[in-house]
């Protein structure tokens, strides 16, 4: 192990949930203002993992009135407070950067992990049902 690896084993958080691109979470960061400090949740989609160890960012989508808004948090910052998961998605790529051209009530909706899918055969036809 290297002498940076050893340094940023210190600052790594221990307490991050497991997710992966597609999910839905909720991300509580720290706002300061003034001399008062309070936590301000973010809810979206996450369109973008990149970077191990201490530099590990996650990028979060949500709409609000329409206008898609993306934030890029540090996973291990002393701001971020706590991740929580709300939804597994199973998405079919790494980087879901084609949710920013869709509008509407398209624009965040992933395949959720655990939905049950019609039996489809290569072509995608339905297959059809064993005889009884």
């Amino acid at each position: 192990m290297s002498i940076v690896q050893e340094v940023e084993k210190a600052f790594l958080k221990k307490e991050i949930p497991s997710f992966n691109v597609g999910d839905t979470v909720r991300v509580f960061s720290k706002i300061i203002e003034g001399d008062k400090e309070r936590l301000q949740a973010f809810e979206g989609t996450v369109i973008k993992k990149r970077g191990r160890g201490i530099g590990e960012v996650v990028t979060v989508r949500k709409m609000v009135q329409g206008i898609g808004v993306e934030k890029t948090f540090p996973l291990h910052s002393p701001r971020v407070e706590k991740i929580k998961v709300l939804k597994s998605g199973r998405p079919r790529r790494a980087k879901l950067y084609y949710l920013r051209k869709r509008i509407g009530s398209k624009a965040l909706r992933v395949e959720e992990a655990g939905a049950e899918q019609s039996p489809t055969d290569a072509a995608g036809k339905l297959a059809a049902s064993p005889a009884k």
